[in-house]
């Protein structure tokens, strides 16, 4: 056995500093990410103590990168990209211009050649995958639309990112540079035709490249893909089917990658997104949920590692600087884009938050200038220092947009109040954006709306109880106003959701959602702003059951003991001659519906 095993001994100090330091913020009310990054500075060359393997770290936060990508895609169909692609398209390529002008100005009054002040200018225009994923997955936006548009935006950033990466070896070429790199098929093309194309032919390659990708996606990987899965599937072997799903995310990234120039995180997109189409999508999502969430911390602990802390000290006011471009500038450009676009004000502010940051991309950016000659290592070292710092102000910016939305809509509807009185307009359809407190007292509050919500409800419905429905899912949200149930849109774990629906005036609070996490903080506030309230949950074990209850719960239901119980009854009608199974058919079918499946919720 060799005892120089640097890849245990970084995943190993990564995870440990991550968890400990992770757990330490969360105990302070701070993101844990905080924690992860702080982690990777004390695992980095600039501070003493244990130091990390620098050329291994990155690698293993991008297989994180790949596997995020990944599940972001088996969420994200074809035709939610197209729905986005009005405002995100030319709302995405204004506001990397917008940042590029600001950054290149920055550098010139530095004194920087131009070619590094553009390249200055681009690292700091594009967002960090793995920041804005997981902030959407945090406040569980991915499916909503504000998700869907940030989504569509981070997709055409990287795949802008991805033409600026082979553009800038070109123009370097140009120059002269010694570092300079061509094109691989732009060479070949060279070199068998005796062809020079240029930059325009240049262009020309790597986007017919990348088109040829997402064209065999979409024609052969839509067939191919889902029909592998379903093959393993039917094996019945859930270790061949998780080995799948992995194999199928890190190879299509990567032979994405080296067939076509297209970045390992929009090749893992779109696998992601072709084995949406088929029925195992929920699970699939399922079995690459741990590996997706320990390499996305190791994701967080590499950039840590490249933080110098000196750089705070040495050069404030240039940090200062490019910390306004990151947060400020980007999150007003694309706050004014959104609104060009009509749509709402809480949009706005969502995309402008969830831009407000750098990562990965500009790492590789600006890690590609300094090789080049193009961008002095100062500006190296300000793109570490900006992203360290945006992705620990990000949750705050988040914070601040969501109050100010708040703000806003109370603003507007006490100006609303305030107007005399006029015939009423024909009422509009609600939109996701247009949250009102509700008016009812006395009333059962239902937090989820799927499988085991939506019977519930029904059930509330047909009894003629007083009720309203919290969800996340714009979809959901639409299907129920449509059928006339009063549904607010949020997250039921954030006070303000639960505020405008009316908490302390409502008799139950049903919990129906499978997250025992966010289940147990939902209860633990119900029981803290109404003591007297009834609150019912569902849980998947025993282990759920008792947390539950020890958070407020009144009342929990386990599905698999549900189950249970109807399959005995029904034994007893046969062996015991006990009550027909007619009289406990519909009971029996209730149970089965509670049930949780390990492929879907």
């Amino acid at each position: 056995m060799p005892h120089d095993t640097p890849l245990i001994s970084t995943i190993v100090g990564g995870l440990v500093l991550a968890f400990l330091l992770g757990a330490l913020a969360h105990r302070l009310r701070l993101p844990p990410l905080v924690g992860y990054l702080v982690a990777g500075v004390l695992a980095g060359p600039h501070t003493p103590g244990y130091v990390a393997d620098q050329s291994l770290a990155p690698e293993l936060a991008e297989i994180g990168v790949i596997l995020l990508m990944f599940g972001v895609g088996l969420h994200f169909s074809l035709k939610d990209l197209l729905s986005v692609r009005g405002i995100a398209v030319p709302g995405a390529i204004a506001q990397i211009g917008f940042a590029t002008l600001l950054g290149w100005g920055l550098g010139a009054l530095m004194g920087w050649p131009t070619g590094g002040s553009l390249v200055f200018g681009l690292a700091l225009s594009v967002a960090s995958t793995v920041v804005l994923l997981k902030a959407l997955q945090e406040r569980r936006l991915i499916e909503t639309d504000r998700g869907k548009i940030a989504v569509g935006w981070l997709i055409v950033e990287d795949l802008a990112m991805v033409l600026a990466l082979v553009l800038i070896p070109a123009a370097a070429s140009i120059g002269g540079g010694d570092h300079a790199t061509v094109e691989p098929l732009s060479a070949a093309i060279n070199r068998l035709f005796g062809l020079d194309l240029g930059i325009g032919g240049i262009i020309v390659m790597t986007l017919v490249k990348v088109a040829l990708f997402v064209g065999l996606m979409l024609v052969f990987g839509r067939r191919i893909i889902p029909w592998t899965m379903h093959r393993i599937a039917h094996t019945g072997s859930r270790e061949l089917f998780r080995l799948g799903v992995l194999a199928i995310a890190l190879g299509v990234a990567f032979g994405a990658s080296k067939l076509f120039g297209v970045s390992l995180a929009l090749g893992a997109f779109f696998a992601g997104m072709v084995l949406a189409e088929s029925e195992l999508s929920h699970r699939a999502a399922q079995e690459s949920l741990p590996l997706r969430d320990a390499f996305a911390v190791l994701f967080f602990v590499s950039v840590g590692m490249l933080f110098d802390p000196n750089i705070v000290v040495h050069k404030p006011l240039l940090l200062l600087a490019t910390l306004f471009i990151i947060v400020i500038g980007k999150s007003i450009a694309a706050f004014l884009i959104v609104l060009l676009f009509r749509k709402p004000v809480g949009t706005a502010l969502t995309i402008s938050a969830s831009l407000g940051q750098i990562g990965e991309f500009s790492f590789i950016l600006a890690t590609l200038g300094v090789s080049l000659g193009l961008l002095p290592e100062e500006g190296r070292d300000l793109i570490l220092a900006g992203a360290i710092i945006s992705i620990i102000l990000n949750p705050l910016l988040f914070y601040g947009c969501d109050r100010l939305r708040l703000l806003l809509e109370r603003t507007k509807r006490d100006e609303s109040a305030a107007e005399p009185a006029a015939p009423e307009p024909a009422e509009e359809p609600a939109v996701a954006d247009d949250v009102r407190p509700t008016t009812l007292r006395g009333h059962a509050i239902l937090v989820g709306y799927g499988r085991v919500g939506s019977i519930v409800g029904q059930s509330l419905k047909s009894s003629g109880t007083p009720f309203l429905v919290i969800e996340d899912s714009d979809k959901r949200i639409g299907e129920l106003r449509d059928q006339g149930i009063e549904a607010i849109s949020g997250n039921a774990v954030s006070r303000e959701v639960l505020d405008l629906a009316n908490l302390a005036g409502a008799r139950s609070l049903v919990v129906a959602i499978p997250n025992a996490f966010e289940a147990c903080r939902v209860a633990e506030q119900g029981r803290a702003v109404t003591p007297s309230i009834l609150i019912v949950a569902r849980a998947h074990s025993d282990a759920e059951v008792e947390a539950l209850k020890e958070y407020g719960a009144d009342t929990v239901i386990m599905g698999e003991r549900e189950i249970a119980m109807g399959m005995v009854d029904r034994l007893a009608q046969v062996h015991h001659d006990s009550v027909p199974y007619e009289d406990k058919a519909e009971t029996a079918t209730i149970a089965v519906e509670e049930a949780p499946s390990p492929d879907k919720e």
